[in-house]
């Protein structure tokens, strides 16, 4: 004799149709994967394309305000942060300030790279923008804004 499960089939159904978490992850590993796909003669990431951007300010930001900007801890960006140092990308350096703490910038290499990767990520947004309803993607920005 089988036991009831203690959770419905009729219940898992009700959660794949409607958990908000379910469908945000499952467009962000597919959106994830266009603009991988996209960035790969640049031997980039689509998060790698993120940490670059999040670098490209007047000042060199310190760690704390990247990994905010990118809602990761400090550790995973840490890790992130090592293969692009390792390309010449990124460099890393004490804040002047307050050495106990470090700074970001992009080094020549990493301008010229995220120089190559903006028109490849414009002609991608100009390709999934039509996807969505008119005006969806400014609403669907606004409401993820919202929910962040």
């Amino acid at each position: 004799m089988s036991k009831m499960p203690l959770v419905s089939f009729d219940t898992t159904l009700h959660v794949k149709d409607t958990c908000l978490c379910l469908h945000v992850q499952r467009a962000a590993r597919a959106i994830a994967r266009r603009f991988d796909e996209a960035l790969r003669p640049l031997d980039i990431t689509n998060g790698q394309f993120s940490l670059l951007m999040s670098l490209n300010r007047p000042a060199p930001p310190n760690m704390g305000s990247v990994a905010s900007l990118l809602a990761m801890d400090r550790t995973t960006l840490t890790a992130a942060l090592k293969p692009l140092e390792r390309r010449s990308l990124v460099e890393s350096f004490p804040d002047a300030d307050d050495r106990r703490s470090r700074r970001l910038r992009l080094t020549t290499e990493g301008q010229a790279l995220l120089a190559r990767a903006v028109p490849i990520w414009r002609n991608l947004h100009e390709a999934l923008d039509p996807v969505l309803d008119d005006g969806g993607s400014d609403r669907l920005r606004a409401d993820l804004l919202r929910l962040a």
